[in-house]
C-alpha cells in the first residue's frame, strides 16, 4: 500500500499528465534531435525538432518515471517556438523553482510537479526535456 507521501507524489493530475505525450510523437528523421539522460535515476528523453533556432513540430520519446512524464508533458506544451536563449532562461528559473526560489506559477500546470520538489532524486528528471531541447538545438543536422 502507497505511503501518504508516495500518493501525494503520484497525483491522479500528475500521472494523467503522461498521456499527452502521444501528441507528441519522435521523429527519428527530423532535422534536429536531441538526448539528456539523467545520472541519478536513468531516466531518458530523446526530443525531435523541424527547425533549427526554435522547438517547432516537436516529438519525444521518453523514458522515465511518472514525474518526468508529467515534466516533459507540461514542457511540450510551453515549448513550441521557443529558441535556446528561452529555452535556457527557463531551465535555469526551473532549477530555482526547485531550490524553492521561484513560486510554481513560473509555468502553467507547475503546481502539479509541486510535492517532487522536496525529492532531490526527481530533479533531474524534471529538468530532462529542456536539456534535451537546448542538446537538440545545439547540434542540428547538417543539411544534404
Amino acid at each position: 500500500m502507497p505511503t501518504s507521501r508516495t500518493a501525494a507524489l503520484y497525483s491522479s493530475e500528475l500521472l494523467a499528465l503522461a498521456i499527452e505525450l502521444a501528441d507528441f510523437p519522435f521523429d527519428p528523421q527530423a532535422p534536429v534531435t536531441g538526448e539528456a539522460r539523467s545520472r541519478s535515476c536513468g531516466s531518458t528523453i530523446a526530443l525531435s525538432s523541424a527547425h533549427p533556432d526554435r522547438i517547432e513540430r516537436l516529438g519525444l520519446r521518453v523514458s522515465a518515471c511518472a514525474v518526468g512524464q508529467a515534466s516533459a508533458a507540461i514542457f511540450a506544451r510551453e515549448a513550441p517556438n521557443m529558441t535556446g536563449e528561452a529555452l535556457a532562461a527557463t531551465l535555469e528559473e526551473l532549477r530555482l523553482w526547485l531550490r524553492g526560489q521561484r513560486a510554481s506559477t513560473l509555468l502553467p500546470r507547475l503546481e502539479l510537479l509541486e510535492p517532487a520538489r522536496p525529492h532531490a532524486g526527481r530533479h533531474e528528471a524534471i529538468l530532462l526535456p529542456w536539456k534535451a531541447a537546448l542538446d537538440a538545438l545545439s547540434n542540428p543536422r547538417s543539411a544534404g
